[in-house]
């Protein structure tokens, strides 16, 4: 099979790139952003060598995971253009919804096998199978180049991630990165419309709060050597995690990492 773009992707105007191998899809779109390329346009692999995730981490992606990246040229500010993560989760999810019906219906007693992290992963049950990240430059006449980063594992996890992780496979789920990238790109003309440069937020804070893991539930959030303790509130109009600390106060987080349950009581060991 070979990475192609879903029928709505297409008729959206959307243009691909697909490699082989290549180091970072975020790297090569934001060369070809550089270069004067405009967009909207997905940049896809199946073996990526050296990609970054949050905080620098090595991103790798095997052959047979998926390594995907679209570039999007918006007239928005850098605060505004962050909220278009949370649209990307939405995106990704529907897509392995999609792919994973049959899996869904083995997993007696679970209303979704997927669920949304804050800020920017999916989990599968505790375990992460889904990584995005932003990366965005100014371009000429107060444009801003955007480019989301998503990697999925389909075929194998790494191991030793601060977050234990899964893969589509793990689960029962055999399909190729191909099939999950096309239903992909559908799901993001989707939702990306929704966002409508952040006008949509709001709408797309409602569907990512349906979501939402560990709503309602104990965190920890690390950053740096810093933990704060409480309770997962909601997401703000920003995108911020509120978290209710045991004095009552409802306090916004704009980075970090998050901790559930029992590792929240450990200060996010």
């Amino acid at each position: 099979m070979t990475f192609t773009l879903g029928s709505r992707a297409q008729t959206a105007g959307y243009r691909l790139a697909a490699f082989d191998q290549i180091g970072s899809t975020n790297t090569e779109a934001l060369a070809q952003a550089r270069a004067g390329e405009r967009g909207p346009m997905w940049f896809v692999t199946s073996e990526q060598t050296a990609g970054r995730g949050r905080r620098n981490r090595a991103w790798i992606a095997p052959r047979g995971n998926l390594a995907s990246s679209v570039l999007e040229v918006v007239d928005v500010s850098p605060a505004v253009a962050a909220t278009l993560g949370f649209a990307a989760g939405l995106a990704i999810e529907t897509a392995l919804q999609k792919v994973s019906i049959e899996a869904a219906l083995r997993s007696a007693g679970s209303e979704r096998m997927f669920s949304l992290k804050w800020p920017n992963d999916v989990l599968a049950g505790r375990q992460k199978i889904v990584g995005i990240g932003l990366e965005a430059e100014a371009m000429a006449g107060n444009r801003l180049a955007v480019v989301v980063g998503i990697g999925t594992n389909v075929v194998g996890a790494p191991e030793g991630t601060p977050t234990p992780a899964t893969s589509l496979a793990a689960l029962g789920v055999h399909i190729g990165a191909e099939e999950l990238f096309a239903e992909l790109s559908d799901a993001w003309v989707e939702f990306r419309g929704i966002w409508d440069n952040g006008r949509g937020f709001a709408e797309i804070r409602r569907q990512w709060l349906d979501r939402a893991a560990g709503l309602g539930e104990r965190v920890a959030i690390q950053n740096g050597s810093a933990t704060l303790e409480g309770t997962f509130d909601t997401i703000d109009e920003t995108g911020c995690l509120i978290v209710r600390t045991a004095d009552g106060k409802r306090v916004p987080i704009a980075a970090g990492e998050v901790y559930f349950g029992a590792a929240a009581s450990v200060g996010a060991a």
